[in-house]
């Protein structure tokens, strides 16, 4: 989903400085909340964090489908309640300080803190929330027509009230999900027609403006000192530096050697091997440079190979599954990533939702409703465990390798492939075997060309594609690709972003990020049934329903994860003594210099 938090019983409460909060199946930590436990209360103002960003941005509207958004434009807006990083069910108020939802969870009012002002110092009003809302879902993304299908209207109340009223009283994450509506100011869209130019500097109530930028080379964001909510609790020891500097790189090799040499104090190291070997140098050497791993909770989702099931070519689930079994993991995390990775299994991996055995109580329940389709499509969902291929990291050698190659071949058969001269022909068309993956991340290349060679042994040809993120993003909304690598993250509460995952209706939606183009009524049935979960147990049974019905659909071929953060810094930058377990944010952080000053 676009946030962590999502609910099922609503606990209101008033607490210190008059905020509220909502608590949704336990507790909440903070009820008299001064300050997050895991940020520095007393962290200095002032200095330049140098952050670094790779491809290019054409847009300054992070809210369209239109563009390819600049980075960091999240703090230029500010959110109706804010989350905490180290718990998975409550929201503390920002630009609202008090919210009231109905006993039958019909409806959502927000109060508008009376303080809460947007850059240019016109206050923040009801009128605003609803024109931020109807605006989305009018000429936003997509994803914002879907993710608010359950919401029926917005009402403005009085200059600081709004209510929403839903659709159904059975999705309990309504009120949570329009807490993290980011706010935009009714006022300036009337003067500048919203989404028409992409490069209009935006206005927000957020910590930060935008001083100056250079497409799709630099944007600099400057720290408001008038920002209205610098000493609200949510916000206290958070957005430290006077200015947050974003550079772009077209090449991540030489974004590390710019790192090296002192161009930006920070970064996250996506790749095993540049982590194990590509830190070297005086900097390194002296400990001015420094490098940690931040382990955290969060779910790790779904990375990995997605078929376009719009094709032809991977329509048959018998040819999904043969290349499934195809991909050597064990020898590429040996070979290439030095066995820091484990395997993902599931959707929800890392994660109580993640499915496991067979299906059980309440999941084989749930499951048992579609058994006459699911008997037609996954036969062996019922009496099997979904399970990962594994070999001995030796590509063809090895007893394991050759039974997974062997099963891949006979599946082929059955779907009308044979191979003649080496390559894999279609008996009815007589076409052989090729497709194109399509890349903008050259980190994925080693990985792509490895599993090539593991598909040739088939007869199977995998052309590689390397474009620019702009004509990347272009084909992905356009779902113009055989296949791409791609990441669906989770949340700590699944919930109404499966829709535009795995969501029929999002399969036929550009833009969506249904990558697969997955259409299965069983898997919308799952999704509907989850959104009117009552209780946590429901909710854990149906997801994993939900994640079993996925897996034996072969739509992916999963990859691996790490539940760390790899992060190499500048000394200049100080950091907090408790990370939290949900999150990161370079913005908790500080400069250490100023610090000895004082």
């Amino acid at each position: 989903m676009i946030f962590r938090v999502i609910c099922f019983i609503l606990v209101l409460s008033h607490f210190f400085y008059g905020a509220s909060y909502i608590s949704l199946g336990e507790k909440a930590k903070y009820p008299k909340l001064k300050y997050f436990d895991y940020v520095n209360p007393k962290a200095p103002k002032g200095g330049v964090i140098k952050n670094y960003s790779l491809g290019t941005f054409d847009s300054l509207n992070p809210f369209v489908i239109k563009g390819t958004p600049a980075d960091g434009l999240d703090l230029v807006y500010d959110t109706l309640l804010a989350q905490s990083l180290d718990e998975d069910y409550a929201e503390y108020a920002l630009i609202a300080d008090d919210i009231e939802v109905a006993k039958d969870n019909s409806y959502v009012i927000f109060h508008i803190d009376k303080r809460a002002k947007f850059s240019d110092g016109v206050s923040v009003t009801a009128q605003d929330v609803k024109f931020s809302f109807d605006i989305l879902r009018e000429k936003g993304s997509p994803i914002f027509r879907q993710y608010y299908a359950d919401v029926k209207d917005a009402q403005v109340l009085d200059k600081q009230n709004i209510k929403f009223t839903f659709k159904t009283t059975k999705n309990r994450e309504l009120a949570l999900i329009l807490g993290q509506l980011q706010i935009l100011p009714k006022h300036y869209y009337e003067k500048n027609s919203f989404g028409k130019n992409p490069l209009l500097i935006p206005i927000g109530s957020g910590p930060y403006k935008i001083k100056s930028y250079k497409v799709g080379k630099e944007i600099i964001y400057e720290r408001d000192k008038n920002y209205w909510a610098k000493d609200i609790p949510t916000r206290v020891g958070q957005f430290n530096f006077d200015t947050s500097i974003y550079e772009y790189y077209k090449d991540d090799t030489v974004a590390l050697r710019a790192f090296l040499s002192g161009e930006y104090d920070w970064r996250i190291e996506t790749s095993a091997k540049v982590w194990a070997r590509g830190y070297v140098g005086k900097a390194v050497d002296s400990g001015k440079i420094k490098k940690v791993s931040i382990v955290h909770s969060l779910p790790s989702g779904m990375q990995g190979f997605f078929f376009n099931t719009r094709r032809d070519i991977f329509k048959d689930i018998r040819v999904r599954e043969a290349l499934f079994y195809a991909f050597d993991f064990e020898w590429s995390n040996k070979n290439l990533f030095f066995s820091q990775y484990k395997r993902t299994k599931s959707y929800f991996n890392n994660s109580i939702f993640a499915s496991s055995g067979i299906p059980e109580g309440k999941e084989l329940k749930i499951l048992d409703h579609y058994k006459k389709e699911l008997q037609e499509t996954a036969p062996h969902i019922f009496d099997k465990p979904y399970l990962i291929p594994t070999t001995n990291g030796r590509k063809i050698v090895g007893e394991n390798r050759r039974e997974n190659l062997k099963y891949a071949q006979k599946l082929l058969q059955e779907a009308g492939w044979v191979v003649k001269n080496n390559q894999l022909i279609n008996l009815k068309t007589g076409r052989p075997f090729v497709f194109t993956l399509l890349l903008d991340n050259p980190a994925f290349e080693r990985l792509a060309l490895s599993y090539a060679q593991d598909l040739k042994v088939l007869g199977i040809k995998m052309n590689i594609q390397k474009v620019d993120l702009s004509q990347y993003m272009n084909r992905l909304r356009d779902f113009d690709y055989d296949m791409i690598i791609a990441v669906i993250g989770q949340s700590l509460f699944p919930g109404n972003e499966q829709r535009y995952f795995w969501g029929s209706q999002s399969a036929t939606t550009k833009g969506s990020r249904n990558y697969s183009g997955i259409k299965d009524p069983v898997i919308d049935n799952l999704i509907d049934l989850l959104l009117k979960a009552q209780d946590r147990n429901d909710q854990i049974a149906i997801t994993r329903a939900l994640d079993r019905v996925l897996l034996w659909g072969f739509y992916v071929i999963p990859h691996y994860y790490l539940p760390s953060f790899r992060i190499a810094y500048w000394d200049k930058i100080a950091m907090p003594s408790i990370n939290p377990k949900y999150g990161f944010s370079q913005y908790l952080w500080w400069d250490r210099n100023i610090q000895k000053e004082q």
